[in-house]
């Protein structure tokens, strides 16, 4: 049902997707889908009542940002909502939008919400007539007489996502974004002799790894401490591919590395099958990196053998889990030491479909690195378009001192005979020995 401004509609599903659309091409701004829980005065109870690409699953659970999905003329952005699960002192949830630009210079503008389960419509605003306007409310979801409804807003600030947050009683802290890298980080070179290999195993394992010393098990990295609510980001893009921890200040600390996912929406009608068909409840993807330090050491971080690596000691990476059914709020983490960045040589942060799917094509990955200092670096991993179940996200290189991230969103195809990790190494040069293994 299409609405017009100020138009509202009663919406009986118990779960609905809330998605926000718009025409992409040259020139045209970025957009960024959110949504803020408010009570029935208007305002949120706390900063975690915010949901959007820094803080995607709200404290209940119920409200999540499901991602992006984006071909070469439009571009889609879906917010989950499970109207049964939120609380009772929620009385209203507001679906907006930001962009880099204007609103102005964004066309196709709209938002819809449909069922979660089947697919249906039950409403749908186009946003027209923006002209200056950086931030908009599109619509809400509100409770009346025991039920929900949506009703279509139109509401635009010049303020940006910080003036539409704090209006609602979000505490913005806005640090000043660095200027990326101009330069590109050097390729690595493959000088590495192969029969030098460090530890390291998974379904493609380095073979034959020097004996460890013995030690207690490796704790777990100290948690990240509460921050406040960044709105500033740094996307890594072709066109301006790498930026520099260094220079933001990132010299110590945890970094934390998060990898989300979603899934391509099905066509009416698939009744959960069909040949091209993926859901991400089925496929168990492992989130991996590749290391070398300066001192010549190397090896993989990857659930495989339960290699999760160690915050503390060398490699100073550490995997916080293995996320074998996508049901953790949180997904897989790595934690990166910063304290011992002059130590590393290069990280390679990659991922690999485990089971589940044997390509990406139909699923859409964003990485997001959150540094102690400087604002949240995401990459997002184009649309595959290759039967690949490898996909490079970003290399971690010391330069001179400076430690770069570069952006790589390169899906990795498998020659004969060489397995998944492999394919990673054979690309950048790591010079390992590989063997088959597998998870328990």
């Amino acid at each position: 049902m299409s609405l017009q401004k100020g138009a509202n509609v009663p919406v009986g599903s118990p779960r609905v997707r809330v998605e926000l659309g718009w025409r992409t091409g040259p020139g045209a701004p970025d957009v960024d889908g959110s949504a803020l829980l408010l009570t029935a005065a208007g305002k949120v109870r706390s900063d975690d009542d915010f949901v959007f690409y820094n803080q995607p699953v709200h404290a209940g659970g119920a409200v999540r940002h499901e991602g992006r999905r984006q071909d070469g003329t439009s571009a889609l952005e879906t917010i989950g909502v499970e109207l049964s699960a939120i609380e009772q002192e929620i009385g209203t949830v507001v679906v907006a939008a930001s962009t880099d630009g204007t609103f102005g210079q964004v066309s196709g503008l709209f938002v819809r919400v449909l069922d979660a389960e089947t697919g249906a419509e039950t409403a749908r605003f186009d946003a027209t007539g923006a002209t200056s306007e950086t931030a908009f409310v599109l619509g809400e979801l509100y409770r009346r007489n025991g039920g929900w409804k949506f009703r279509a807003v139109g509401q635009g600030y010049a303020s940006g996502l910080e003036g539409l947050a704090t209006d609602f009683g979000i505490t913005v802290d806005e640090p000043a974004a660095p200027a990326p890298v101009q330069r590109t980080a050097p390729a690595p070179q493959p000088s590495v002799p192969v029969q030098r290999t460090a530890p390291a195993p998974q379904p493609s394992v380095p073979a034959s790894p020097p004996p460890a010393p013995r030690r207690p098990a490796p704790q777990a990295p100290p948690s990240v401490p509460a921050q406040p609510v960044r709105l500033s980001k740094i996307t890594l893009t072709k066109a301006a591919p790498a930026v520099s921890l260094t220079k933001q200040g990132a010299t110590s600390g945890g970094m934390r590395v998060n990898l989300s996912w979603s899934a391509a929406t099905p066509p009416r009608g698939w009744m959960r099958k069909g040949k091209d068909a993926v859901r991400l409840a089925d496929v168990d993807l492992d989130l991996s990196c590749l290391w070398e330090l300066q001192n010549g050491a190397m090896g993989i971080v990857h659930p495989i053998n339960n290699q999760f690596g160690s915050f503390d000691q060398p490699p100073y990476i550490r995997l916080d889990q293995d996320d074998r059914t996508g049901s953790s709020e949180t997904g897989e983490n790595l934690m990166i030491n910063l304290d011992h960045a002059a130590e590393i040589k290069r990280i390679l942060v990659f991922v690999v479909i485990y089971t589940g799917a044997s390509s990406f094509a139909g699923l859409h990955g964003v990485a997001t690195l959150y540094p102690p200092a400087g604002p949240p670096i995401e990459v997002r991993l184009d649309e595959c378009t290759v039967p690949s179940p490898v996909a490079a996200i970003a290399l971690i290189e010391n330069v001179g001192g400076e430690l770069i991230v570069r952006r790589e969103a390169k899906y990795l195809l498998l020659p004969p005979g060489v397995l998944k990790q492999q394919a990673a190494d054979l690309e950048y040069g790591w010079g390992m020995t590989w063997q088959a293994a597998s998870k328990d």
